[in-house]
């Protein structure tokens, strides 16, 4: 390949059908500036690229096209205003959790001492925004995947977010604790999926459950009861067509106030319950 501008560069990779914002970050990202920095690249449009940058935009390229996570490629990906370390160790946060975090604050905004945790971390990306956004609560976090772990505590240390971090499998670790928030994105994905093959590049052990994907939101009701406080609230994220199957599941267990929250596109993406007061 030729030398390229900036402008250039951003040009062939759309041509190879690379979106034009996706070019623009894996561009930004090759120059080593930030992922929001696009109007630098229109005020240097016909800056010339280096060798290095050109092969590096070039790799990234590729690899965006073979589907692979932007977050992936990068390094890393904001969540909740925050800057997470990423990599093929855990799953690719999504913008639509922030509405599980949200739903969860929102629901202890009146709890003094705040208990939480965050079942099958990944990232820590759930948790660490509930410790950013709750400083005096004590979260911890869950993960079977020790890599998940070794991940979700170096993104705490660098955040300087004093989260406790457990592994095992969902509330198994946690024996003798309850909590006043219970908050998931457990795997939920039906594991014949078709959609499976587009996820290819983020841990199938974090996408994947079961014949209906409802194998690990069961075991996580089923537990969630023995680790809540009176009162206390279990939410969990959940496939597009899955609220009403998770409703039923929430009531059948004896948790009430149980509803739904859409995400960003107004999809029904998180439900949850509270556990009855014990009289």
């Amino acid at each position: 390949m030729s030398v390229l501008t900036v402008a250039q560069a951003a040009s062939w990779a759309q041509t190879l059908g690379l979106p034009r914002l996706d070019a623009q970050v894996l561009l930004l990202h090759a120059l080593g500036r930030a992922p929001h920095d696009r109007a630098w690249l229109l005020a240097h449009g016909d800056d010339a690229l280096d060798a290095a940058a050109q092969t590096t935009f070039a790799d990234a390229t590729q690899r965006r096209l073979n589907t692979e996570p932007i977050a992936y490629i990068t390094g890393q990906k904001e969540f909740f205003g925050l800057t997470l370390q990423v990599d093929k160790r855990v799953l690719d946060p999504r913008a639509d959790t922030e509405t599980l975090v949200e739903w969860a604050l929102s629901c202890m905004a009146d709890t003094l001492t705040l208990e939480m945790v965050d079942l099958g971390t990944g990232s820590g990306a759930i948790a660490l925004a509930l410790k950013h956004s709750r400083p005096d609560a004590a979260v911890r976090a869950v993960d079977a995947s020790a890599d998940a772990l070794v991940l979700a505590s170096a993104n705490a240390k660098r955040l300087g977010l004093a989260v406790t971090f457990h592994h095992g499998s969902w509330l198994a670790p946690l024996n003798g604790h309850t909590f006043d928030a219970i908050v998931s994105n457990p795997p939920y994905v039906a594991s014949d999926d078709a959609h499976l093959a587009e996820l290819k590049h983020e841990p199938l052990t974090a996408l994947a459950s079961g014949a209906d994907g409802l194998d690990d939101i069961r075991v996580i009701v089923r537990e969630a009861v023995r680790h809540l406080k009176p009162n206390g609230w279990l939410l969990l994220e959940h496939g597009f067509d899955q609220a009403q199957a998770v409703q039923t599941l929430l009531g059948n267990q004896g948790f009430v106030n149980v509803q739904s929250r859409p995400d960003l596109a107004g999809i029904l993406r998180c439900t949850g319950g509270q556990w009855k007061t014990v009289k």
